[in-house]
């Protein structure tokens, strides 16, 4: 079932959210909405607290991205043997970043029509639990690595424009606005604040 995505202005972007635990009632259910919801959008990740679940829970396709480009683009963003990843991960800590950083054009359901560059490490290794609670250790590179960077912020209550250069975020300031206001239309379904 499509679920609307929370916009900008919502409180449950800027909260830590909770860890989510092997009880929890529904879970697989969440899972499959959160995938549709997202390929509705046409989004390459989402995180619970975009669907208004304060969760530690995010999926993310990197694949779609890989698929989407040509050969040059993939050379200068996914590292060798990553054809992208399509995952769900719970619970995620960062164990290390790279000291290797570049920087991107990123944008988010929750902030339509807008984008910025943002610096992340090139790299990063997680601890994370699947579907099925296992525990995985695993390091990402590259565009893989920004996808999960950006929807593991998500569950920090961090958005990408807290990580935008100071100019960058003033000039947003008007679209941010409109979010704000939901005088949005996006070929999705949105929740904006009341």
């Amino acid at each position: 079932m499509e679920l609307a995505v929370y916009g900008y202005g919502n409180n449950v972007l800027k909260m830590t959210a909770d860890k989510v635990d092997t009880g929890f009632q529904g879970l697989d259910t969440l899972i499959a909405d959160m995938w549709e919801t997202m390929e509705q959008a046409q989004g390459c990740g989402l995180a619970a607290p975009q669907i208004g679940k304060s969760l530690q829970l995010f999926v993310a396709d990197s694949k779609i991205l890989y698929d989407n480009m040509d050969e040059t683009e993939r050379q200068a963003i996914f590292t060798e043997g990553d054809t992208g990843i399509r995952e769900v991960f719970l619970n995620t800590e960062i164990i290390s970043l790279s000291d290797n950083k570049w920087e991107e054009t990123e944008g988010c359901l929750s902030l339509p029509f807008l984008s910025g560059k943002v610096v992340r490490s090139w790299s990063v290794e997680v601890q994370y639990q699947n579907q099925d609670f296992e525990t995985i250790r695993k390091t990402f590179s590259g565009m893989t690595a920004r996808v999960i960077l950006h929807e593991y912020d998500h569950t920090q209550g961090i958005l990408y424009i807290d990580r935008v250069k100071p100019l960058s975020k003033k000039l947003m300031e008007g679209k941010l606005k409109q979010v704000l206001k939901g005088k949005v239309a996006t070929p999705y379904k949105m929740k904006f604040k009341d």
